[in-house]
C-alpha cells in the first residue's frame, strides 16, 4: 500500500568500506505465496550516489547511472520498475541485490581540484511491493539485517574510471551495513528520461603509438565506456585510457585536466566481461595495454550513453560540410544531456553550466525532444536558486560548487544576477515553450523567471542600466586571449541590457498568459525602459556602442532596436561580417543569434557566407580538420595539430552550435508560426553556396517535411504538414500562400 513516503519501511543504507569500493547489499526472501501466484511485484528504488539492483541475477532496468543528478537536497528522484514477470517466473527464494556507487553524490567534482560533494556517505534504499491473487501484498524493504559485500569494483569515479578486479566474482567479502538518516520529504518520482546505452560503435582504426600503447579510433567522438569480453593469465591488469584527439601521435589527454579517465580491468583467468557502468567517459580514442594476444575490431565496442530523448528533427543539404557540422550538433547534444545539460563530457567539470544550455535550448528542442528533460533540470534551478543567499540563479544547476573547496588563490566569479547564465531561468522555458506550447509546464517556470528579474533589479542603476555587477559576458569571444575567455570585443554591460530586454519582454507574455496581470505589467514596464536605456546610451545612428558583431546581433535579434537603426545596424554588422573575411568574431553572447540577425536584416548572402567560412575562426573549421562534435573554443585544434594551450580546451561543448537553430529554421525552412507548431510558417531562404536542402520535424502535431532545390534562378518547394495543420508558406520571391495541412509543391523563378 502506497504511502507519502514511496519507500515507508525502506532503510538508507550504508557500509563501511573504502570510498573507492563499491559495495553490493544483498538479501533472500522466502515468500509469504507461490511465486506463480504473484500478479503485480513493484519495485522502487534510489540512492544518494548510483545504483544498479537485480532480482535473482537479472538487472530490474536496462537504464544506467540511476537515480541520476538532481538537486538532491531537495529533489531526490525515486525509479519505479514493473518486475512482475522476473518474479513471478523465479523458483525458491527471492534475492534482491544493490550494487552502490559514488555516482554525482560523492564524486568529488569541480574543476582545480575543488573536490565537491553532497555527502560524505552514499547510501541506497528499496522498497519491493508483491501483490498475489489472494489479494494479499508483501513488501520487502532494505533493513539492517541485510548483507553487505566488497564488489569486484575495486575504484569508481565519474571523472577517474573504474576498475573491476574479475578475481573476487562471486567471492564474499562481508561488510558492516549502517543505516543513514536522510531527509526522506526530498524522495520525488522520477520525471526526466533515463540514461540509457545507446549505440555501440566498433573501431575503424586500430595501431600500435610510438609510446607502445595501442591506440583505437571509433571514428565518433562519444559519451560512455568500453565494452568487452577477454580472457588472459589471472591477475594481469588491462588498463585503459580515453582522449578525445590525438597530439603528436599519442593521446591528446591534457584537456582532461584533473580527470584520469581511466579504466582497469584485473583478470580472473577465465573469460571475463567488461563494462565499467558506474563511470563514463568523453572520448574517440582510446589507449589500451595490457591485453592479452592481439586487439581486433569485432574484440572491443565502444558503448554510447545519454538520457533517453526522441530524435524529432533532421536536416541534410548539398554541402557535406554542413550536414557534419549539423551531425556534430546532434552528438555534442547526445554527449552533454546525460541526466543534466552539461558544459563538457570528458573533464574535470561535467556541471549545468546555465549559459551554456541559455544559448543551445533552441536547437537542442528541434533535434530531440527535450521537454522532460529540461522540465527537470529547470525545477533544479528553481530550488537552486530560491535557496541561493541573494536569490539569483547560479552559474551551474545543479549547484554543487558551493560544496567546493578551492585551491588558496582560486575563485569562481560571482554569479548574482549574471547576463545569459541568469537568463537561462526564462530562455530554457522560452524555447521550450516555443517547441512544445505547453501552457502548465510553463507556468511552472515563471516563478523562476520572477526571482532572475527580481535578482537582476538590484543591479539596475538610476539609468535604467544594467551596468552593475559582475559579468561574462560574450564569452569565449575568438579574438580573446586563451587565459582571458570574458576579455570579449563586446562591451559587457550592453550584452546584459540587450539580454535583460529579451528577459523581460517573454516574462511579461508568460506573466500574461497564465493571468498574472501585476507581473506582466511590472515586466513590460521593466522591458520598455530597458529598450529605452539601451537606445539612449548605447545606441547612435544605428552604432551600438563596442561596434562589433555580437551587439549588433544582439540589439536586431532581440528587436531593440528603431526600424531607422535596425537598418543601419543590420548594414554595420554584414560590414564587420564582410571585413572579417566571414570568419566568426563571435563568442556565447553572439554567436546563436548573429546569423539570425543578417538574415532578417536583408543580408542574407553574408548570413551564408559566414555559415560556410572554412578559416578558422569558423563553424567549419573544425569539421574540415575532422571534428565529430562541436569543440568549446573556436580553435579547441589548432591548424597545427596541437591543441590549444588554453585550460578550457573542449571538444565536445555544445554552445557554439547553436547556429543549427538558423540552419533549421532558415535554410531548412520549418518554423513554428504558434508555440508547439499548432500553426506552421514553412519559409526556407535559400543562398549562395547551398543547391538543395532537406529538413524534417516531427512535431507535436505531426511530422513536418520541407525540402527545396535551387536550379539556377528556379526555386522548387515541396512541403508536407500534418493533417489539419494550418500554415503559412513564405516563398523566396515574397508569395505567402495560406494551407491546411498536406502536401503542397511550389515552384517559382528568382
Amino acid at each position: 500500500m502506497m504511502t507519502n513516503d514511496p519507500l515507508a519501511g525502506a532503510a538508507f543504507l550504508t557500509a563501511d568500506v573504502d570510498r573507492d569500493v563499491a559495495p553490493r547489499f544483498h538479501t533472500d526472501v522466502e515468500l509469504l505465496h507461490a511465486r506463480e501466484d504473484v500478479v503485480s511485484a513493484v519495485l522502487r528504488v534510489t540512492a544518494h550516489g548510483v545504483y544498479e539492483a537485480r532480482i535473482d541475477g537479472t538487472p530490474v532496468t536496462e537504464s544506467v547511472l540511476n537515480p541520476g543528478w538532481t538537486a538532491y537536497e531537495w529533489r531526490l528522484q525515486y525509479q519505479e520498475y514493473d518486475v512482475a514477470a522476473t518474479v513471478a517466473t523465479g523458483v525458491g527464494p527471492l534475492s534482491l541485490e544493490l550494487l552502490l556507487g559514488n555516482g554525482w553524490y560523492r564524486g568529488d567534482l569541480g574543476f582545480a581540484g575543488a573536490h565537491a560533494n553532497y555527502g560524505d556517505e552514499i547510501s541506497v534504499a528499496a522498497a519491493l511491493e508483491i501483490t498475489y491473487r489472494n489479494g494479499v501484498t508483501e513488501r520487502v524493504t532494505t533493513t539492517s539485517d541485510w548483507n553487505a559485500y566488497r564488489s569486484e569494483i575495486t575504484r569508481n569515479s565519474l571523472y577517474n574510471g573504474q576498475t573491476i578486479d574479475a578475481r573476487l566474482r562471486g567471492k564474499a567479502g562481508a561488510i558492516t551495513v549502517r543505516e543513514v538518516d536522510i531527509d526522506r520529504s526530498t524522495l520525488v518520482p522520477t520525471t526526466n528520461p533515463l540514461v540509457m546505452r545507446h549505440e555501440t560503435l566498433r573501431p575503424v582504426k586500430i595501431w600500435t603509438a610510438t609510446s607502445g600503447e595501442t591506440l583505437v579510433d571509433f571514428g565518433q567522438n562519444l559519451v560512455g565506456w568500453l565494452r568487452f569480453t577477454v580472457q588472459g593469465d589471472p591477475g594481469d591488469r588491462i588498463e585503459i585510457r580515453h582522449a578525445e584527439v590525438l597530439e603528436d601521435g599519442e593521446l591528446g589527454v591534457r584537456p582532461l585536466r584533473g580527470a584520469q579517465a581511466r579504466d582497469e580491468l584485473i583478470l580472473s583467468g577465465g573469460a571475463d566481461f567488461f563494462e565499467p557502468t558506474l563511470t563514463f567517459h568523453g572520448f574517440r580514442y582510446a589507449g589500451i595495454s595490457g591485453w592479452p594476444g592481439e586487439i581486433r575490431a569485432e574484440s572491443i565496442e565502444a558503448v554510447v550513453v545519454h538520457s533517453e530523448m526522441r530524435r524529432t528533427g533532421h536536416f541534410a543539404c548539398s554541402e557535406p560540410l554542413v550536414n557534419q557540422l549539423v551531425h556534430n550538433s546532434v552528438w555534442g547534444q547526445k554527449g552533454n544531456f546525460l541526466s543534466v545539460p552539461t558544459d563538457c563530457p570528458q573533464r574535470d567539470e561535467r556541471l549545468g553550466w546555465t549559459g551554456d544550455i541559455a544559448a543551445y535550448a533552441a536547437s537542442a528542442s528541434f533535434q530531440f525532444d527535450t521537454a522532460d528533460f529540461l522540465d527537470s533540470w529547470l525545477a533544479d534551478l528553481l530550488l537552486e536558486t530560491e535557496h541561493s543567499s541573494d536569490r539569483g540563479v547560479p552559474l551551474v544547476v545543479p549547484d554543487v560548487l558551493k560544496y567546493a573547496h578551492f585551491p588558496e588563490g582560486f575563485s569562481l566569479p560571482p554569479w548574482a544576477a549574471t547576463a545569459i547564465w541568469g537568463d537561462a531561468s526564462i530562455w530554457v522555458p522560452q524555447a521550450l515553450w516555443t517547441a512544445y506550447g505547453d501552457e502548465k509546464m510553463l507556468a511552472s517556470h515563471y516563478p523562476a523567471m520572477k526571482l532572475h528579474l527580481e535578482s537582476v533589479e538590484r543591479y539596475i542603476s538610476p539609468t535604467d542600466l544594467w551596468d552593475l555587477g559582475h559579468q561574462l559576458g560574450d564569452w569565449l569571444d575568438p579574438d580573446a586571449p586563451d587565459d582571458q575567455p570574458d576579455a570579449a570585443k563586446a562591451d559587457p554591460h550592453v550584452v546584459a541590457q540587450a539580454c535583460l530586454y529579451r528577459s523581460a519582454s517573454f516574462a511579461a507574455e508568460t506573466a500574461a498568459r497564465i493571468g498574472l496581470v501585476a507581473d506582466a505589467d511590472r515586466w513590460s514596464k521593466l522591458a520598455a525602459r530597458t529598450r529605452a536605456a539601451f537606445n539612449d546610451h548605447y545606441v547612435e545612428e544605428g552604432l551600438v556602442k563596442s561596434d562589433c558583431a555580437t551587439v549588433y546581433a544582439l540589439a536586431i535579434a532581440f528587436d531593440l532596436l528603431d526600424e531607422n537603426d535596425r537598418v543601419a545596424a543590420g548594414e554595420r554588422l554584414a560590414e564587420i561580417v564582410r571585413e572579417s573575411g566571414f570568419r566568426v568574431t563571435t563568442g556565447f553572447a553572439g554567436t546563436p543569434f548573429v546569423t539570425w540577425a543578417l538574415s532578417d536584416t536583408g543580408h542574407v548572402n553574408e548570413a551564408y557566407a559566414l555559415l560556410l567560412e572554412k578559416e578558422c575562426p569558423s563553424w567549419l573549421y573544425p569539421v574540415t580538420i575532422g571534428a565529430t562534435t562541436v569543440w568549446e573554443r573556436w580553435d579547441s585544434m589548432l591548424q597545427d595539430g596541437s591543441i590549444n594551450p588554453g585550460e578550457m580546451t573542449s571538444f565536445n561543448h555544445y554552445a557554439l552550435g547553436a547556429v543549427a537553430d538558423w540552419i533549421y529554421q532558415v535554410i531548412g525552412g520549418v518554423r513554428p508560426a504558434e508555440p508547439g507548431y499548432t500553426r506552421v510558417r514553412i519559409q526556407p531562404v535559400p543562398g549562395p553556396g547551398l543547391a538543395w536542402a532537406e529538413t524534417t520535424y516531427d512535431s507535436g502535431a505531426g511530422r513536418i517535411d520541407v525540402a527545396w532545390r535551387l536550379d539556377e534562378n528556379r526555386f522548387t518547394l515541396r512541403t508536407s504538414l500534418p493533417e489539419s495543420t494550418p500554415a503559412e508558406i513564405a516563398l523566396p520571391n515574397g508569395e505567402i500562400i495560406e494551407v491546411l495541412g498536406g502536401t503542397h509543391e511550389f515552384t517559382v523563378t528568382l
